[in-house]
């Protein structure tokens, strides 16, 4: 390669959701998964569309299950995610890319934890991390090991390859509860104690421990620290789907068909920023993402998050393109993309004018369309909104703006357990919570396919407890509610109506990737300055202390973090601060004056606020959601205030005469009395003139 070259991009991707029946019955029961390959196939038509990875530049191994043959994955054996064909796949791309070269890793499996075949290194009680290969239930099957990873990774970063894995599975999956279609686990509770193959296809037993000890000799972390795969990696950047003792799900986004929750909110982010925006910025923006549906998954980044994604300095690809014809009524088009590019019912195209070549126009949209039926290779988009009396021609030019929306009704699951005693008469109490739901805008039950937002069961003592989809008792919701009190099925409700304004403020973000805005409010929490510090004094923050690694800062109460927000952008932008409670409350911390909307920050700036974490009365941990806001025009977001749980309304801040744009009239809907809407396409709004980006801080008592 010259010095004029660009480096050439590679990846290999894997996907896996075929697992051969257990023939050995000490081990594990990996079953079949319904998400992985689709996931690694969205992430090819991404990494083909916007990385420009050429499609002789991909190595694929996959196992599915779609084919009606239940006794072996659909595809050819020479694709399947075996022992050997994982270790061939790694070895192969290590040998085909040269020096410099850009490398991309995704597995999307089942993970999971075995008895150490290195006790000589870990302890006669340690265990050994793995990626599950399909065949890992029959005989001679062995898990790709951690120290093997390790060595392999290492191979690359001593070849001078550029790398970036993602790993969309768990160490040990959890269990879900209630009604879980639509939801899967990446992985299996049960620690694998089968005596397995010894032998490694990748180095000798010696060399692996020689590798391994030269890694992890003077860390400043366990190898169990962040996301509990690997030591901290050197030289190459590393993100995973959760914690070690966390759960990675699968979960039906479009309420049928299923993709890791780690996978769907990296490439929605992607489609969000672009090419140019680093692990770090995807990274915050995925945590909430993921929190908003799955408390106890928390993605986490190891390695150089400072990198760009892909490490491309390249002009930002236009996903476009053209429409092929329209029905009769003129509000129906057919685009010249299906299923095959990536496509999913609900994606929104803004249509262009054919000839157009600046698609960082927003003012030369003529409509907005959302895509209601795909089919292979085209599909057709329902207009939405039009900006242009002009109608649209066959050959206008459609553009990808994104899938996003605010979900503003909620499903309700009633639960049924039929693992605790009698306590109460469970069917009478959830047919009150019934009869309460009736009528209410934003509550519905939930029937059919897909997995609820919210299940509602009775706990051992008699009292009511609101789930998560997964069946994991929201936290934070207090006092208990008995289920044979007045009242209390009323009382539920409103809970869980209070829950669904909660996270609709929390959804809200604007999905126009083509928005001017894009990626142009940057913000981070940028160190700590400890408890003595005064606001009075220039703020000097250093590194937060976070053993777990790679995820959301940890503090202890009364402790000063400090909040960066920066204007990438050429405009002046109107800056607000929200604090996601962990009482279930939302309130504007800054500006904080009762009649102050917003602070004006000038391009190129950054506005630096000291923030002081605090711990609800009565609470030993919890989490903060910091959303900030930029707009062009004015806006009043107090309309998104709520109460903490179970507290009186918020009274509203009186809304200026002529002031309320279309940002602001979806802001004032999402405070009323019922929803606009379903589901809210905020691009829809007038997108070009706003941006939002959060954070999380954890807070915990002081030791």
């Amino acid at each position: 390669m010259t010095a004029t070259d660009a480096p050439a991009r590679h990846a290999l991707l894997i996907g896996s959701d075929f697992y051969f029946p257990r023939q050995i019955d000490t081990a594990p029961n990996f079953g079949h998964l319904y998400g992985c390959v689709r996931d690694v196939s969205h992430v090819e038509a991404a990494l083909k569309q916007t990385f420009e990875i050429p499609d002789d530049h991909i190595t694929r191994l996959r196992a599915s299950h779609d084919s009606g043959d239940e006794s072996a994955p659909a595809e050819p054996k020479e694709q399947w995610p075996t022992y050997e064909n994982l270790v061939k796949a790694f070895t192969g791309l290590t040998e085909r890319a040269a020096p410099g070269d850009h490398v991309y890793i995704q597995y999307s499996g089942h993970g999971g934890r075995a008895v150490t075949v290195f006790p000589e290194l870990k302890g006669e009680n340690g265990l050994d991390e793995g990626l599950v290969p399909i065949d890992i239930g029959l005989e001679g099957g062995q898990y790709l090991r951690d120290i093997e990873m390790a060595r392999l990774f290492q191979a690359m970063v001593e070849k001078g390859l550029v790398v970036s894995v993602v790993f969309d599975c768990c160490h040990s999956g959890g269990l879900t509860r209630g009604q879980v279609d639509g939801v899967g686990v990446r992985g299996s509770a049960e620690i694998d104690r089968t005596p397995r193959p010894t032998a490694s296809l990748v180095a000798s037993h010696e060399e692996l421990g020689e590798h391994w000890k030269s890694v992890t000799e003077g860390a400043t972390r366990g190898v169990s620290a962040g996301s509990g795969w690997l030591p901290e990696p050197k030289g190459y950047t590393f993100l995973a789907a959760c914690r070690p003792s966390e759960t990675a799900y699968e979960f039906a986004f479009d309420g049928k068909e299923r993709n890791g929750a780690l996978t769907y909110w990296l490439l929605d982010s992607l489609e969000t920023f672009g090419p140019g925006a680093s692990f770090k910025m995807l990274l915050d923006r995925i945590i909430p993402r993921v929190h908003s549906q799955f408390t106890q998954q928390t993605p986490q980044l190891q390695g150089e998050g400072d990198k760009v994604f892909l490490g491309a300095d390249r002009v930002r690809p236009q996903y476009k393109v053209g429409v092929m014809q329209l029905d009769e009524s003129g509000d129906r088009v057919q685009l010249n993309a299906g299923q095959a590019h990536g496509l999913r019912k609900g994606a929104q195209f803004a249509i262009y004018p054919p000839g157009t070549t600046d698609f960082s126009d927003t003012d030369a949209r003529t409509a907005l369309a959302d895509v209601t039926e795909i089919g292979a290779a085209d599909s057709w988009a329902d207009v939405t909104k039009r900006f242009s009396k002009n109608g649209i021609e066959q050959g206008s030019q459609a553009v990808l703006i994104g899938a996003g929306s605010v979900k503003m009704v909620q499903k309700v699951h009633l639960a049924m357990r039929d693992d605790i005693p009698e306590v109460a008469d469970q069917a009478m109490a959830l047919d009150a919570v019934r009869a309460a739901m009736t009528d209410n805008p934003w509550l519905e039950l939930a029937e059919g396919e897909g997995a609820p937002d919210y299940q509602v069961a009775l706990e051992e003592s008699g009292n009511y407890e609101i789930w998560d989809r997964t069946g994991a008792a929201i936290e934070n919701l207090r006092p208990p509610v008995a289920a044979a009190g007045s009242g209390s099925a009323e009382t539920v409700v409103k809970r869980l109506e209070h829950l669904a304004r909660y996270h609709a403020v929390e959804q809200l973000d604007n999905h126009d990737r083509m928005s001017p805005l894009a990626g142009k409010l940057v913000v981070e929490l940028a160190g700590h300055m400890g408890t003595e510090y005064d606001p009075a004094d220039e703020p000097e923050p250093v590194p937060f202390d976070d053993p777990e690694g790679g995820g959301t800062p940890t503090v202890e109460e009364g402790t000063w973090v400090l909040l960066n927000i920066r204007n990438d952008s050429d405009k002046i932008l109107n800056v607000t601060v929200l604090d996601l409670l962990p009482t279930w409350g939302v309130e504007q911390v800054y500006p904080s004056g009762a009649g102050d909307y917003f602070v004006p920050l000038d391009p190129g700036e950054t506005l630096s606020l000291p923030m002081e974490a605090n711990l609800p009365e009565g609470y030993d941990h919890c989490t903060d959601v910091i959303k900030v806001f930029g707009t062009v025009e004015s806006t009043n977001f107090r309309w998104l205030e709520l109460p903490s749980l179970d507290q009186p309304p918020v009274k509203r801040a009186a809304t200026r005469a002529g002031a309320v744009g279309g940002l602001e009239a979806l802001m004032q809907a999402m405070g009323g009395d019922k929803p606009l809407t379903r589901n809210v396409k905020t691009a829809a709004y007038p997108s070009r003139e706003w941006a939002t980006a959060q954070v999380e801080l954890r807070q915990k008592k002081a030791s």
